[in-house]
């Protein structure tokens, strides 16, 4: 048994190796690579044998297993990805085609009104995070996005951002505010260009988790009680602008999102149509 165990073992760190190699020649995100090899190594453990073994039924199973636990559609969705991706790409199995993702709710994102967005940055007192909250309202940046950010990325004469190595590994240019130019040039002033933005401790990457706690409480002092999170604040940024008159494909692009459809759920909690039309109950 001892000895079976430790083959299996093998087989998993050797599952590891191969992946991560793949991964990395896709360029795929450390994320990411995090992700797809947990996902696979956690199914290796659920099977007891070589991913040489694994048959079609067996990754069926192993799915059906964590839908009865509970696992949510998005999570599930990854989890085919990751398996997909080990069997199909890595090792050239030819299986996979009756699996399907599962549907997914369709939940609309929370959206702050423009006097709530700008309540929430008011009540931030530490500078360097009302400047992410800044960012990510007026420029439409995701919080990986915002902790990413280098000085020499501004550029306050065109009022611009580029970002860098965004979600999907893709640089797009987007919007700086006016309002937020003469600050955040002071912010910056005296640090080198490859330096970061927003910073932590000896200039170091600030954590996302510290964004996020420092959000809450904002969000708290502001006393809004909507669930809001820091991505509300980019979807803040896209349904003003669509209310506003903004073409919906600039919003895309703003956004750096790949799908129009994806943008167009913005669409859906937007104002400017729903104003204009009165309830029968009156």
């Amino acid at each position: 048994m001892i000895i079976a165990n430790q083959k299996i073992k093998s087989k998993q760190l050797d599952t590891l190796i191969s992946l991560k190699n793949e991964l990395k020649l896709r360029n795929y995100s450390p994320k990411t690579c995090k992700s797809y090899i947990g996902v696979n190594l956690r199914f290796l453990d659920w099977f007891g044998k070589s991913p040489r073994e694994v048959k079609n039924e067996d990754i069926r199973r192993y799915l059906e297993d964590l839908r009865h636990r509970g696992i949510s559609a998005s999570t599930l969705s990854v989890d085919i990805n990751a398996l997909k991706f080990y069997y199909t790409k890595v090792l050239k199995r030819k299986f996979f085609s009756d699996i399907k993702h599962p549907k997914q709710r369709q939940s609309l994102p929370v959206v702050l009104s423009v006097s709530e967005a700008k309540l929430l940055i008011d009540s931030t007192k530490n500078e360097k995070y009302r400047f992410a909250f800044c960012l990510m309202y007026g420029s439409g940046l995701r919080l990986s996005e915002v902790l990413d950010l280098r000085v020499a990325d501004i550029d306050f004469d065109r009022k611009v951002i580029h970002i860098k190595a965004g979600k999907g590994n893709k640089d797009r240019i987007t919007i700086l505010a006016e309002k937020m130019i003469p600050n955040l040039k002071l912010f910056v002033k005296d640090r080198e260009s490859d330096q970061f933005v927003i910073f932590g401790l000896a200039g170091q990457k600030l954590t996302a988790r510290s964004v996020q706690k420092m959000f809450q409480k904002s969000l708290s002092e502001a006393q809004i009680r909507k669930p809001a999170t820091c991505h509300s604040l980019r979807h803040s940024f896209a349904t003003h602008l669509l209310e506003n008159g903004t073409d919906i494909r600039y919003i895309q692009e703003l956004l750096g999102h790949k799908k129009l459809e994806t943008t167009q759920i913005y669409t859906h909690v937007t104002n400017s149509v729903l104003k204009n039309i009165e309830s029968p109950y009156q």
